[in-house]
Order: C-alpha cells, then sequence, then structure tokens
C-alpha cells in the first residue's frame, strides 16, 4: 500500500512540474464535466484541470438545464504537451464552448494570475491514468489530427441536414430491371439525410470491395474468405502499419467516452476486419501483436451486452476472436510468442467473459458463446 502511495505521490510531484492545465472559463454550476474515464458536475468554484499527465486525452462535457436535463454529450480529443497551458471559455448563447479564440495577450494574462486560479483547478485523477494509457497507447498526434471532425468538436448525437438531390448529394438512383418492392418505394420517399458538414469524424474507408479488380471467381472466393487484401489496402493509407491500431483505439475512446455509434460501429469493422485475415497473421506479426494488446485493454472497460449483434444474436468479438485463435492455433507460420500472447488472452477471456475457445483445431458452426463451468 506505502509502496503504491510513494508511486503516486512521485507522480503528483512530476506532474505539478511537467502536467499540462486546461482553464476552463464561465462552466455553469451543474454542468457534468469529465477528462478520460471521469466525470463530475461543475460547482460555483470550478475552474478547470491541473497536471493533465502528457498525451492525448478526451475532455467533454455535458449541459444542463435548469429542470435536470442533460443535453448530448459533447467532447474533443488533445494531445496534450508537457507543461502545455489551454483556455477554453464558456458561451452561455450557444450552451457550449465559445467559438471565439482567446487572444495570446488574455492567456498570458490568465497564466499569469495562475497562483491565484491553482484553487479552482482539479487535479487529474490519478486512479484511471493506466488504464487510460492502455487504452490509447497507439494514439498519436497525427492520427487525432486526421481522424477528429473538421469542426474539432466530437458529437454524441450528430446533427443532420437534409441532401439536395438536385445538387448532386445523393448519388442518382440505380437502373432497375424489376419493379420497385413496397419496401424500397416506402425508402425512396423518406428525406435524404448527411451529418452537418464538419462533424462527422474521418475515419479511414474501407475499399468498396474486398477482392482486386479483375479477380477470378476463384480469387474472388478466396478473398471473401480471407480479408487480406481489405486489411493490406486499409494499412496503405496510414503513414505506419500500427496506426490502425491506433485508429481502432480511437474509435473505441470516442465511444466508450464520447458516446459515438459511428465510432462503435468503425471499432466492430476493425474488430471483424483484424480478426478474418489468415496471410496477413504472420506477415503483420507487430500489428497483431498489438491488436491483442489493445482488444485486451479494451474489453477490461466494457461491459459483455454491448458485443452483442442484435440482427445476428451472437457475440461478434467472441466469433471474430474464435476465427483468429483458429488461424493462430493452426498457422505453421505464426512466431511461438504470438501463439503463447494469444493463449493467454484466451484465458483470460474465459475468465472473464466464460467464453470457451476449446475445439480451435475443429470448425464450430454454434453462432453463441459457450459458458464453460470453471
Amino acid at each position: 500500500m506505502s509502496d503504491s502511495l510513494d508511486i503516486d505521490q512521485r507522480l503528483a510531484r512530476q506532474l505539478l512540474l511537467e502536467g499540462a492545465t486546461l482553464v476552463f472559463l464561465d462552466v455553469p454550476r451543474g454542468t457534468e464535466f469529465g477528462i478520460d474515464m471521469k466525470s463530475w458536475n461543475t460547482g460555483d468554484k470550478f475552474k478547470g484541470v491541473k497536471m493533465i499527465p502528457p498525451g492525448p486525452h478526451y475532455v467533454y462535457y455535458n449541459a444542463v438545464n435548469s429542470e435536470g436535463d442533460t443535453a448530448p454529450r459533447v467532447g474533443f480529443v488533445h494531445n496534450f504537451k508537457k507543461s502545455e497551458f489551454m483556455v477554453k471559455k464558456w458561451d452561455p448563447a450557444i450552451e457550449d464552448i465559445s467559438t471565439t479564440e482567446l487572444s495570446e495577450e488574455e492567456i498570458s494574462r490568465i497564466r499569469g494570475d495562475l497562483l491565484n486560479l491553482d484553487r479552482f483547478l482539479g487535479p487529474y485523477p490519478f486512479d484511471i491514468w493506466k488504464r487510460w494509457k492502455d487504452l490509447t497507447s497507439k494514439v498519436t498526434d497525427e492520427l487525432i489530427s486526421r481522424l477528429v471532425p473538421e469542426l474539432g468538436q466530437i458529437r454524441s448525437a450528430l446533427e443532420l441536414v437534409s441532401c439536395d438531390k438536385s445538387y448532386g448529394d445523393v448519388p442518382a438512383p440505380k437502373r432497375r430491371s424489376r419493379p420497385l418492392t413496397a419496401e424500397e418505394r416506402e425508402e425512396d420517399l423518406l428525406p435524404q439525410l448527411k451529418p452537418t458538414p464538419g462533424t462527422e469524424l474521418r475515419f479511414t474507408q474501407f475499399p468498396e470491395r474486398n477482392f482486386p479488380e479483375g479477380s477470378t471467381p476463384a480469387e474472388i472466393t478466396h478473398h471473401s474468405l480471407d480479408s487480406t487484401y481489405v486489411l493490406e489496402t486499409m494499412l496503405a493509407k496510414y503513414k505506419r502499419p500500427i496506426d490502425i491500431v491506433g485508429e481502432l483505439q480511437f474509435a473505441f475512446v470516442c465511444f466508450l467516452i464520447g458516446q459515438s455509434l459511428e465510432a462503435f460501429e468503425h471499432w466492430k469493422q476493425l474488430v471483424k476486419l483484424l480478426c478474418s485475415c489468415d496471410d496477413a497473421v504472420s506477415k503483420r506479426r507487430e500489428v497483431y501483436d498489438e491488436f491483442l494488446s489493445a482488444l485486451g485493454a479494451q474489453l477490461v472497460e466494457i461491459q459483455e451486452d454491448f458485443l452483442v449483434d442484435i440482427v445476428a444474436s451472437n457475440n461478434f468479438v467472441y466469433r471474430s476472436l474464435l476465427t483468429l485463435f483458429r488461424t493462430l492455433h493452426l498457422s505453421e507460420t505464426v512466431d511461438g510468442r504470438l501463439k503463447s500472447k494469444a493463449k493467454r488472452f484466451q484465458e483470460r477471456l474465459t475468465l472473464k467473459f466464460m467464453w470457451d475457445f476449446t475445439g480451435l483445431d475443429k470448425d464450430d458452426d454454434d453462432e453463441a458463446p459457450v459458458v464453460v463451468n470453471i
């Protein structure tokens, strides 16, 4: 107990000198405010957070009206630098962060008064720091700049605007060789909506086809069973192959912290993709080593209910990992260290969720996780 206390005290002293400071002025009392995995309702004296460890952090807030109703979550991800000093201001007219940038002169004045301001700043919550680092270990400054919405804020509830078909925002309807069904006619009558420009997350797009152009029927079948082509196409869009794990982590925290459903859907797609590549497992060892670490940290933070596909009524993570673990188990080219790491991961998942990963050397047609007695 004393060792952990000493570590916390050493970390606290270090962050007093090197930690970043976020000053958030004029936030209404009762606003739900959070950083990373901790949130509070603000009091009258709240002015921000101090001793923020250098690295990527998720700052978020929910406006609360006089009747206690909470607005959808809004936030931003920022890679705080050592001793960085950031100032944000609340705009009551829009019930959000002011879009007017503070002048350097005003920021310097506020920083000069930091001694008096210090008692109104809450310390960063050390107890969640290690878990947060594990969730964002591959999220770089470059990835953040690339993935955040153009307007900077990540919203749990996207504002939608109607598409004007006459201006080409919506692709022309495809020619049909048959009459429209009743469902298709109803769908055509629905308004065409899209997110307000600049508000959507800019995730890396999956290729339109899961096979190269000009593939033979046999090759198309192969690429349908092994998604390595799709993965390699995605990896070519990154500066480094490992950045796909960073995007996986970014999508997860945007869902976990930012409550973004579009981020959750993208995270699901990436998990399914990385688990369905036979050829890439041995070729991209570093990616898969980091993927297992990242997914392990994520599954600690999420309830199993979120992993069940409502339409298919099965657990998509369990099914995906069953495929990946079978590939690793049967592969003769994957090195022993990665196989051992996957085996330890299987054991942790069995302890936590009671998932059964036995019988990896044979096909399993059952769509639901099997509960085992321990």
